[in-house]
């Protein structure tokens, strides 16, 4: 009963407003710090993770079983927008690796070899894995690799709070890259959508989504750092580090786990996120978080719907504030992030799976 209603409701979510459509969107109501400026980069329906070719090809996973690829045009011109892979089960998470390009569909993990050079004729895709559950209540993964060469998978939880099999749900996976070795590198994870590792410590980072009905301001969703394998996040038991679940509450107190590094907001569904590693911004941001945050489904009054920056002082998070704002108006949205990444000119790119585009966002200066 729980996920019908669960289902619905996303579906009356996803209905309250129709994205904008043609190549025009409202980018005037993006507020951005001084010296920012915001574009579209490209239209990409239901654009999610974002991943940079050798060749500057970026690459963009989606919930609508298609894989795109934008291609760098000439100087004035608007690249070209590929379909390299259609007919996949929710291949939201891109990442490139040695000529290839790897895809999480739900249970699996494919392969795209020598990509960049066959953009015209995509490859048959290797399959590297096929061993993730199917389930597909949170079954779509960011995924990312390492500074170790590992592949990281997350795998959610198969519902909105339960206690499921801690070996199979509710973790951070990491594998080598031919699917082998496959082990957890860290438990209690209702939801990752999002992670990457700070480029001074080589430490892992990611974002959690906290679980739903506990009311609109609790639980928030959460930055969580884990420097070493073996942590524990405290989901289904202790929420946020703190917050005990008044279902299994009893089983195991919130002391037994790690703390979050940065609580965010309630709902806000805190996606994708990355360090910033460029030199284009300020010095101000560079080496802090930005935060893709999709925006609230469930509350009374939507929240999120932005990109965010949470600065980091030594190894510990010291505050969180809005960056770019405006895809929520009143109750009404237009967009929704999904994605952030860092480009090789060091602007910041935000994919939209609502309003089907990819954004740049730019420093021009004061």
């Amino acid at each position: 009963m729980m996920h019908r209603l669960w289902l619905t409701s996303l579906a009356l979510a996803l209905a309250f407003a129709a994205p904008a459509r043609g190549d025009e969107l409202p980018l005037d109501r993006i507020k951005l710090p001084p010296g920012f400026a915001i574009e579209v980069l490209a239209r990409v329906p239901q654009a999610r993770e974002m991943a940079l070719g050798a060749r500057g090809t970026l690459f963009a996973g989606s919930l609508g079983g298609k894989v795109y690829a934008v291609v760098p045009a000439k100087p004035g011109a608007a690249p070209a927008v590929r379909t390299i892979a259609s007919g996949l089960d929710r291949p939201v998470g891109v990442a490139f690796r040695d000529g290839s390009l790897y895809v999480s569909a739900v249970s699996r993990i494919l392969r795209f070899d020598d990509i960049e050079n066959r953009l015209d004729h995509p490859p048959a895709p290797v399959v590297v894995t096929d061993r993730f559950p199917t389930d597909e209540h949170h079954g779509w993964k960011f995924i990312a690799f390492g500074p170790d060469g590992k592949l990281y998978v997350p795998v959610g939880a198969p519902c909105n709070v339960c206690e499921a099999d801690p070996d199979r749900y509710a973790l951070i996976a990491r594998m080598n890259p031919d699917g082998t070795g496959l082990e957890v590198y860290a438990r209690g994870l209702r939801n990752s959508v999002g992670f990457d590792w700070d480029p001074r410590t080589r430490e892992l980072w990611f974002t959690n989504n906290g679980r739903d009905y506990l009311g609109d301001d609790s639980p928030p969703d959460t930055l969580n750092h884990a420097p070493r394998p073996g942590l524990n996040f405290g989901f289904p038991y202790c929420h946020a580090g703190a917050i005990a679940d008044p279902e299994y509450r009893a089983k195991r107190p919130c002391r037994d786990f790690s703390p979050s590094a940065q609580n965010l907001g309630p709902h806000v569904a805190s996606l994708g996120m990355r360090f910033y590693t460029g030199t284009q911004f300020p010095p101000a941001y560079r080496g802090q978080i930005f935060i893709a945050e999709h925006g609230s489904w469930n509350r009374s009054h939507k929240i999120g719907y932005r990109v965010t920056l949470v600065r980091i002082e030594g190894s510990r998070a010291a505050s969180y504030e809005p960056f770019a704002s405006g895809w929520l108006q009143g109750e009404c949205a237009w967009g929704r992030p999904a994605d952030v990444l860092v480009a090789a000119d060091g602007a910041l790119l935000v994919s939209d799976d609502y309003a089907g585009a990819i954004y740049r966002i730019s420093y021009r200066g004061s």
